[in-house]
């Protein structure tokens, strides 16, 4: 025991430092999206996520925390990701090709005044591309959650959330923390409350 302790900490550092490097106007784009996502719920809106591998369990988590709770005791919260559904996924997959998978369910399900959540270490994926196009002909507010250079989803989207990296481990780690970051305060701000910790609870997530 103890050949590859040097490598994990390196990777703790790594992950670290690349979180602690988000720049001031990273900051603020967050903010924005929790202030915006809010507002939508508050208006009858819902938050749609949708991603790629690990980016389609990041997408289900933080979907998963508005529905149920992140740290608050609430109502739940509209949102949902389009990567839950296995007949839906492999009906359009088959039907019109994998690239229009998403932007197949986005035409279905995505209303004006809905957020739309794109997630993609590199915005270049064609199923995310199309999902956006999509989502600007129904009218949604959509963020992107990619990495350094925000690929092809730059002058797409309304709100870009670039993580500085081109790590997709890494971007893929901080696009969680941007969603833990904007569902605890997508909490407080529904609350009205300056913190929405529920002393002696804990969520089962």
């Amino acid at each position: 025991m103890g050949a590859h302790r040097e490598e994990i900490r390196a990777q703790l550092q790594e992950s670290c430092r690349v979180k602690q490097s988000f720049p001031e106007d990273l900051l603020t784009r967050i903010e924005e999206f929790a202030v915006k996502a809010a507002a939508a719920l508050g208006e009858g809106g819902k938050l749609v996520f949708f991603g790629n591998g690990g980016s389609a369990a990041d997408a289900q988590h933080m979907a998963a925390e508005l529905v149920v709770r992140l740290r608050a005791d609430r109502p739940g919260l509209a949102a949902l990701a389009l990567t839950t559904n296995p007949s839906v996924l492999t009906a359009a997959s088959n039907d019109y090709g994998f690239e229009h998978v998403f932007a197949r369910q986005i035409e279905s399900l995505v209303s004006p005044g809905d957020v739309l959540v794109a997630l993609s270490t590199s915005g270049n994926s064609p199923n995310i591309v199309r999902g956006v196009e999509a989502g600007a002909r129904r009218g949604a507010f959509q963020v992107a959650l990619t990495g350094e250079s925000g690929g092809a989803l730059v002058g797409k989207v309304d709100l870009l959330l670039n993580v500085p990296s081109r790590d997709p481990q890494r971007i893929q780690e901080s696009h969680m923390t941007i969603g833990h970051i904007v569902c605890s305060l997508v909490e407080q701000i529904h609350l009205g409350k300056s913190s929405p910790r529920v002393a002696g609870k804990a969520k089962s997530l």
